[in-house]
């Protein structure tokens, strides 16, 4: 009996002392960090918002650090591409994934999508933005009420551009509430679904404000209501939003920053703090308020509980909608 408590008390020393060794380590790369050149992985096509907001952040961090960040878009299968190779990629803080909610809601919509909670490490929530419904200029619907009718009229026919997560989301909740089919069209990204509905290939899409406001202005799209929870919420603040027509279509959707799964957490914790830093400067939160973009930062567990609040959330009314992974 003693020699096995004994025994049992050397198995518990030596992994103590591995664990303490593991955390001097990731304290020890945290101090170093970076010393060479940083790469973010951008899952969506170039102009899109992910990238637009990608790139003001990125330029900020290597201003910070002093080491070049190089973006690279790795569009496809609404981000998992990107996610994938960013979970794969060596734990050793020169892997950045910018995330949009796709990474939650992915799941829902295909097997091979990654389990953000295992797969990934949340490092900060960057920004929240309210999306906006904005149809061609020849698809004549005005109105939420208005849209709901066309399709219920002509079933399958009404075409809404999709690339992954709330757009995605957007499109199945306006199609369950029509209570008839709408042909979803998938894009590798929001800016391709854009220059899609500006050409008249598609009727609706559900985009960011910030990339959307522009557009709405030149006449190239028309926005009928946003997804805000009330009027009066950033530059497209004047529409009426999509829950005064369906009760509860509140979508507010945010872009953040994942590491690979077994980053220490000393370095997760100093790319925080430099990423935090970056939120704070007045340039940067001048460009992301006047792109209607709502600056949050905070912690890696406050990102954590924004990832399983919204999984919870979504997963609940994309079942509730019909949709079930392929």
């Amino acid at each position: 009996m003693a020699n096995i408590e004994f025994g049992a008390r050397v198995v518990i020393i030596f992994r103590t002392i591995a664990f303490l060794g593991a955390l001097l380590a990731g304290s020890v790369q945290a101090q170093d960090w970076p010393s060479k050149p940083i790469r973010w992985i951008v899952p969506f096509a170039p102009g899109g918002p992910a990238d637009v907001v990608t790139r003001i952040v990125a330029a900020g961090l290597a201003e910070r650090v002093g080491q070049p960040n190089i973006v690279e878009n790795q569009p496809g299968a609404g981000g998992n591409i990107g996610h994938a190779n960013a979970a794969k990629a060596a734990a050793d803080g020169y892997t950045l994934v910018f995330v949009v909610p796709s990474v939650v809601t992915n799941p829902f919509y295909m097997k091979a999508a990654i389990d953000p909670f295992r797969h990934l490490a949340p490092v900060i929530h960057l920004d929240n933005a309210s999306m906006v419904m904005l149809a061609h200029p020849s698809f004549a619907p005005a109105t939420v009420a208005d849209v709901l009718t066309e399709i219920k009229a002509h079933p399958g026919q009404v075409t809404c551009g999709a690339s992954g997560a709330l757009p995605s989301v957007a499109c199945e909740l306006l199609r369950a509430h029509a209570g008839a089919e709408m042909l979803m069209v998938m894009y590798k990204g929001n800016a391709p679904a854009l220059n899609a509905l500006m050409a008249g290939e598609i009727n609706l899409l559900f985009d960011v404000v910030n990339i959307a406001v522009g557009h709405v202005k030149s006449g190239r799209v028309r926005a009928i209501a946003t997804t805000a929870p009330r009027r009066g919420i950033g530059p497209l603040g004047e529409l009426p939003v999509v829950a005064e027509t369906i009760p509860g279509f509140d979508l507010v959707t945010w872009h953040g920053v994942m590491m690979p799964p077994s980053t220490p957490p000393a370095l997760i914790e100093r790319v925080n703090r430099e990423l935090n830093a970056v939120l704070a400067r007045a340039d940067v939160r001048e460009r992301f308020a006047n792109s209607g973009l709502q600056i949050t930062g905070a912690t890696p567990a406050d990102f954590a509980a924004v990832l399983r609040r919204d999984y919870d959330k979504y997963g609940a009314a994309l079942r509730a909608a019909g949709v079930t992974p392929e």
